[in-house]
């Protein structure tokens, strides 16, 4: 029996309203086990669905998506621009393939997916053009620092709806969340649980036993307190409700100051700060 839709949202610079949850597909295999974590998803309330190319599982999404009976305009779909296909020739095909493997017409968010340095800003005017064109109703970047946006900023005609990063309270990019908030750039939180390298923490294991909750949703509700937009990864179907169980308790300004100063730079993905 399906849950009710987790409805919380985050309104975007350009109006429209993002579910400030959802499921991260990364690292999910194509086939069988992305069709079953998405249907999962969507049956626990999730509205929300973060893929890419380079994940391999566009198709299955849409696939779980369809076979799901919930209306296209209700899941909010993201999808993302690969390293390779970057530039003016490729940027609005590699678009065009997304939509066909999700069997969608619009995407709800469309990202570049890494600041790749030579090609990022004809990438980014060819993200304008097809969200000019309806082809998306949003677009923004990921695993962009401040010196990529900064330039983004000073060469584009429309600013990124969203910054999509590692973020969470063991890499709390402080001065990142900073300048988003500035430029009106919603932060999205992707490895939110740290690939579950910090879950025995004990700092976050003392929070969550005073909450009756899991550390893994003490730090999923540590994003949301925040109001950035959060994507925990799981296929097992238990493992995605428990994530989503988040929404019925609020971390006191106390255990957001003890969370807050847990920052030590551990990343567990790729340092985008490197690029040029």
């Amino acid at each position: 029996m399906a849950q009710k839709a987790l409805t919380q949202s985050a309104t975007l610079n350009n109006g429209i309203t993002m579910p400030i949850f959802g499921l991260g597909v990364w690292k999910t295999n194509s086939g069988k086990e992305c069709t079953e974590a998405v249907l999962a998803a969507l049956e626990a309330g999730y509205r929300h669905i973060d893929t890419a190319k380079i994940y391999s599982n566009e198709e299955d999404v849409g696939k779980a998506i369809r076979e799901s009976g919930i209306p296209r305009n209700e899941i909010f779909i993201t999808t993302k621009l690969w390293n390779a296909d970057q530039g003016t020739e490729k940027t609005r095909k590699a678009l065009e393939q997304s939509l066909e493997k999700l069997g969608i017409d619009q995407v709800d968010l469309y990202l570049i997916h890494f600041p790749v340095t030579s090609r990022r800003l004809d990438s980014w005017k060819e993200l304008e053009k097809a969200y000019h064109d309806k082809l998306c109703r949003a677009i923004g970047v990921s695993n962009y620092m401040i010196p990529h946006l900064t330039e983004l900023l000073n060469e584009s005609n429309i600013t990124p709806s969203v910054n999509q990063v590692e973020f969470h309270p063991f890499l709390n990019q402080i001065e990142l969340f900073e300048y988003c908030k500035k430029h009106k750039i919603q932060l999205e939180a992707y490895s939110p649980l740290a690939h579950g390298q910090k879950i025995d923490d004990p700092k976050i294991g003392a929070i969550a036993e005073k909450y009756g909750k899991t550390p893994a949703q003490i730090l999923i509700r540590w994003s949301i307190e925040q109001n950035i937009v959060v994507i925990p990864k799981s296929t097992k179907k238990e493992r995605i409700i428990e994530n989503a169980n988040v929404f019925d308790f609020k971390i006191s300004e106390e255990d957001m100051n003890t969370l807050n100063v847990l920052d030590e730079n551990f990343r567990t993905c790729w340092d985008p700060s490197e690029v040029a």
